[in-house]
């Protein structure tokens, strides 16, 4: 029995928006064109994107065939055939006669419009036009070419996010090879883990990178790669942090393979000569965490990438040329992709490399000189600046700003709150979820719906997305798993090493046959948005009850003098037990009234069984290196239990922090 269901329900029949868009913003959007469009086409009559969404998921192939068209998708040749097997997950095959090239889309742009701006944490701004972007692929593809780089192999980048990096990765799709990159604050053996499973024939790597005023050398974590993965032909040094990087211990400890980029490339060559490639061949190598093992090698296609990426910029991000893109990422979390893509609308992408935290308001910063007009970052990062007392509303000009995107975690309700109170009022606060899978969302933004407090808007075009209760029923305003009932562009095409696809189909089709589960604890809300709970299993389950441990955080973060928090299910006396870690504020110690004032915060706003059996005070909290908490780790710590892949995370000396606790022994 769910205890929070009468009030839950009463709450969110009730609840009012906290913004909605206007008639003119609505009729402008692309969103509406294309529902307006579809309806004249196919003589529809849809009204609302619920009428949207229902025939796009009615009719998945029609509905994909259109974003093919909408996107104004580059191929050498489309075919007949959108797609075979449509009932069959995995085994879905989209677009089975379709020659197309990656890059070949994103550089269908070619004038003097800005394609790229970096800015770096020391005010470094270096940008580019589409032409000059175009020119500069062309020589390094040619030299890839030269070097003999063909379909299918493996170039793996260890770069921070800067425009060298996406030039690799454009000069590489161009050839058909399969590109894949780590942040360089990944270590050596988390390196190792990722592209040792790939084995890439080439490197890109910059001589170091700037992070929270501090220069850090890349080169010497690359010497220790290369000396220990020899599929590496060629590591290819692009100068960020020096004039001219010393290559003398690369050279020491990979004889002839260090170049650098200026010295590689072809500089006669004008042009690229893109490669057809299958609409499934692959185009990307994403990995998962890795906190409870080696990372999973997970392979995304070409046409699905380049398909859902843009179906999620044109329509649910409303993007538009004119428009200024950014997404505060690594080159090691799946939002560098999404935002790269965003060339293939022909808009201008900002990249930053740095602490978001250099200065508690370098990101509003840039947004203002930028003029940025969608906004992407995490919903740590909304609640971190809350806490730094910083109001952008008041210090900045963010007339440009439409758009704020959050992701990485679930978006607390207090950071809703003060989104439209102290950052701008009339702006779309869309907070998305979806995962390295899938390379995309499963539920987003929508320009022509409103915002509540708490929701991601709107599950995505063409997905399926239900929610079911464990006995694989389609359930409404309860929680259970969320899951996808019909396929999709950007499923992987595969694991890699996974020859017999068991390894694929055991992380998401083996609690539901044939139907996507993707390990989210969910509802689907009255207003048809969705809250996402946390992470299924670190769903606490104290008394059999199904706990998602966002709905402690969001209780517990809003008490004064928390800075952050994580919670973790105890076994304990035939039961599990809830256990809350909390950060506190500097010169703050948890006192018996501050415990008394979390408990009672958590009683008061949820259920008894939520509230925590114990609070205890850590100085840190373990991350991944793309920011999220690792609430699994810190389960096996607390049970003594080892973490088998440190190199994961961000700070893996916090784990320390939780190893045999005196106050968890009773």
């Amino acid at each position: 029995m769910n205890l929070l269901t009468d009030t839950h329900l009463a709450n969110t029949m009730t609840q009012k928006p906290l913004w909605q868009p206007s008639t003119q913003r609505i009729s402008n959007s692309n969103m509406h064109q294309f529902m307006e469009n579809i309806n004249d086409k196919h003589q529809l009559n849809m009204q609302s994107y619920a009428d949207l969404h229902a025939w796009s998921v009615d009719d998945i192939a029609l509905f994909w065939d259109e974003i093919w068209q909408l996107s104004d998708m580059q191929s050498q040749h489309k075919g007949e055939r959108i797609l075979i097997n449509g009932d069959r997950m995995p085994g879905a095959n989209w677009y089975p006669d379709a020659k197309l090239n990656y890059a070949q889309n994103l550089l269908k742009f070619r004038d003097d419009r800005t394609a790229l701006v970096f800015r770096g944490e020391d005010d470094t701004r270096h940008s580019l036009t589409y032409a000059e972007l175009y020119l500069r692929v062309a020589q390094l593809s040619s030299a890839l070419r030269q070097h003999g780089i063909s379909p299918g192999d493996r170039i793996a980048g260890f770069m921070p996010n800067v425009i060298d990096t996406v030039v690799a990765m454009l000069a590489t799709t161009s050839l058909g090879a399969v590109w894949s990159s780590c942040s360089p604050d990944f270590g050596i053996n988390g390196v190792l883990d990722r592209f040792g499973q790939i084995k890439p024939r080439i490197l890109f790597t910059t001589d170091g990178y700037l992070y929270n005023n501090k220069t850090l050398n890349s080169l010497e974590r690359v010497a220790g790669i290369a000396a220990k993965l020899n599929s590496i032909e060629k590591i290819i040094v692009c100068d960020h942090v020096t004039q001219k990087a010393d290559l003398a211990e690369l050279q020491a400890t990979a004889p002839d393979k260090a170049i650098h980029l200026e010295d590689f490339i072809d500089r006669h060559a004008t042009t690229i000569d893109f490669t057809p490639m299958n609409f499934n061949d692959p185009l990307y190598v994403m990995y998962s965490s890795g906190t409870t093992g080696v990372p999973k090698c997970i392979v995304h296609s070409i046409g699905g990438t380049l398909l859902q990426h843009n179906k999620e910029h044109i329509l649910h991000t409303d993007v538009k040329r004119e428009d200024v893109l950014f997404y505060y990422t690594t080159c090691g979390w799946m939002m560098w992709n999404w935002l790269v893509n965003g060339l293939a609308v022909g808009c201008t992408v900002v990249l930053y490399d740095g602490s978001p935290f250099k200065t508690p308001t370098i990101m509003m910063d840039i947004a203002q000189q930028e003029g940025i007009s969608i906004f992407g970052t995490s919903a740590k990062y909304i609640a971190a600046i809350e806490n730094a007392g910083v109001k952008p509303a008041a210090s900045h000009n963010l007339s440009k700003l439409r758009t704020l995107l959050s992701t990485g975690s679930p978006l607390a309700h207090e950071s809703f709150d003060f989104v439209y109170e102290h950052i701008k009022q009339d702006v779309l606060l869309a907070s998305i979820s979806g995962g390295t899978d899938i390379l995309s969302c499963f539920a987003l933004g929508c320009p022509i719906l409103p915002v509540y407090r708490g929701q991601l808007q709107a599950p995505g075009l063409g997905m399926a997305v239900e929610i079911y209760n464990d006995e694989g029923r389609p359930i409404l305003q309860e929680k259970g798993e969320l899951v996808c009932s019909k396929p999709f562009p950007s499923m992987p095409i595969y694991f890699w090493d996974d020859a017999d696809g068991c390894k694929y189909h055991d992380a998401y089709f083996d609690q539901f046959d044939n139907i996507w589960a993707h390990g989210d604890y969910g509802e689907i809300t009255a207003q048809q948005g969705i809250i996402i709970h946390g992470r299924s299993d670190a769903v606490l389950n104290p008394g059999g009850v199904r706990i998602g441990t966002a709905e402690i955080y969001r209780q517990v973060e809003a008490v004064e003098g928390v800075m952050e928090s994580i919670v973790v299910g105890q076994n304990w006396q035939d039961d599990v037990r809830v256990i809350l870690f909390v950060v506190l504020q500097s010169e703050i110690d948890l006192t018996d009234t501050l415990v008394n004032n979390i408990k009672q915060q958590v009683r008061a706003n949820t259920t008894p069984r939520h509230v925590p059996a114990k609070v205890i005070q850590v100085a840190d909290i373990p991350r991944t290196i793309s920011g999220k908490i690792v609430e699994l780790a810190v389960r096996k710590v607390i049970h003594g239990e080892p973490v088998k892949n440190k190199d994961a995370l961000a700070n893996p000396e916090a784990l320390d922090l939780f190893v045999d606790l005196p106050e968890l022994q009773s």
